[in-house]
């Protein structure tokens, strides 16, 4: 006779990011973008500037 371990259910999911972190990171992002001139990286820092303001629509 084997005996199984009881089954536990995983825990509840939390956010990793809260709203003020959202306008904090765009705003960060929005500071790093005025200062580089690589347009390669400039369309990355837009790009995830768009996705974060998904998140929080009137974020500014």
């Amino acid at each position: 006779m084997t005996q199984e371990a009881p089954k536990t259910e995983p825990g509840r999911a939390r956010a990793l990011f809260s709203t003020a972190d959202f306008r904090l990171l765009r705003a960060a992002l929005t500071s790093h973008a005025r200062q580089t001139e690589d347009r390669e990286e400039l369309a990355k820092i837009n790009a995830l500037h768009h996705r974060l303001g998904t998140y929080v629509p009137n974020a500014e």
